[in-house]
């Protein structure tokens, strides 16, 4: 299991330390420093949708350029999280090939723990 995120991020410090508690074997990932891929990128929208991916709450988010914001279509988005990994709802959990998680949700943790 790799669970991708920021290191100072308190939601993927929760993540961590109940995975952890629950015995699993976690691989943590910083998006910022570690860097991600526009393909990782492309293939976490495939699988939870790029909508629920992009996290329009983020600072990240307001800091952006109107230009930047407006009609964001898939292409955009997964270009705009690229080139600012912050953009990118945290954690993003990938247990085994086929499964993708985003969030720190009540669904997430009891699928999950």
């Amino acid at each position: 299991m790799i669970l991708y995120g920021l290191k100072n991020c308190d939601t993927c410090k929760k993540a961590m330390k109940a995975l952890d508690a629950a015995g699993e074997n976690v691989e943590f990932h910083d998006v910022r420093a570690d860097g991600v891929t526009k393909t990782q990128i492309g293939k976490w929208a495939k699988a939870t949708g790029w909508e629920k991916l992009l996290n329009k709450s983020s600072t990240t988010w307001r800091g952006l350029a109107d230009a930047e914001k407006d009609g964001v279509t898939e292409k955009k988005a997964l270009a705009l999280m690229a080139e600012h990994p912050t953009l990118i709802k945290r954690p993003v959990i990938e247990n085994g090939p086929t499964q993708v998680f985003v969030g720190w949700s009540k669904d997430v943790q009891e699928q999950l723990l």
